[in-house]
């Protein structure tokens, strides 16, 4: 537990980052601590902890919290997201939140369907609705594929305009503690569309080994994800993203960043410039920043 949040988890500024340990949270509790605003943690390692499964302890959670971001692992589209978001929100309201911000996904019904939950909440709400995540292949889920040298999905010949998560979190802390962006849907991507093969390629370019991406078909990834141990709904949502959101309709690129913030978004050759320069893609590497 933060500094911060131990000092002052009675303010009335008191924001409430869920998923606190995750890719966006991590990144918005450290921006909101460098500013100065007193921020909690929101996760099952927190004090107090912070689990979706647990509603009986959200209470002590929410308790001062004035403004909430709102991060559901593993994804707002698996079963039982949109009745734990409704749960939460309700919560959230009762106890005097004064403000929501939702991370959502594109192209993804249940995903549409939690963010109206939000908007439907009486409070003010921003809803920050966003691309693949630049950051999928420099730590967690895929990095360890572009290690070996070989990105196996069974991914078409779509584009995506994958984005960096560091404009998610400056998007969302702006939203967390500004005015001006509430009633805003900030609809989150890169700046270039990239397929797969392509983002192989700048990966390539960028680190001292060569990466090829390799379309498999959805059975053998849905077996390889089965035999590497991922829990059952993390293995349900691949599949679901690669049979689903992946069919071109999220082939286009939005504005969201430039709106919140005033500037384009990060390119992905920028980013895997940063990431090879760090060694994350150095072979035996353990590290995994971004």
């Amino acid at each position: 537990m933060s500094k911060s949040t131990d000092t002052n988890r009675n303010s009335s500024e008191l924001t409430l980052v869920l998923g606190g340990s995750g890719k966006t949270g991590r990144r918005i509790i450290q921006r909101l601590e460098s500013r100065g605003t007193p921020v909690r943690a929101g996760s099952r390692s927190g004090s107090p902890a912070f689990d979706w499964a647990r509603p009986e302890d959200w209470d002590a959670v929410l308790d001062g919290v004035r403004s909430v971001y709102i991060s559901y692992a593993p994804d707002l589209a698996v079963p039982g997201a949109t009745e734990s978001i409704q749960r939460f929100v309700d919560k959230a309201v009762a106890s005097g939140v004064k403000r929501l911000v939702l991370l959502s996904g594109r192209g993804e019904a249940e995903a549409q369907a939690c963010e109206r939950i939000v908007q439907a909440s009486g409070i003010e709400w921003t809803i920050v609705r966003s691309s693949w995540f630049m950051q999928n292949f420099s730590e967690g889920e895929f990095l360890q594929m572009v290690l070996d040298g070989t990105i196996a999905l069974p991914a078409a010949n779509v584009a995506e305009p994958f984005i960096d998560v560091n404009d998610i979190a400056d998007v969302a802390v702006a939203a967390l503690t500004e005015a001006g962006h509430a009633s805003e849907i900030y609809e989150v991507t890169g700046p270039r569309l990239l397929t797969f093969s392509e983002l192989a390629e700048e990966i390539s370019e960028a680190a001292s080994h060569g990466v090829q991406f390799v379309r498999i078909p959805s059975e053998a990834f849905a077996e390889g994800v089965a035999e590497a141990g991922v829990t059952e709904d993390v293995a349900w949502l691949l599949n679901y993203l690669f049979d689903t959101v992946l069919d071109g309709r999220n082939a286009y690129i939005g504005d969201g960043v430039e709106r919140a913030l005033g500037r384009e978004a990060a390119d992905f050759t920028t980013f895997a410039r940063r990431i090879a320069a760090r060694g994350v893609w150095e072979p035996g590497t353990t590290e995994a920043v971004a």
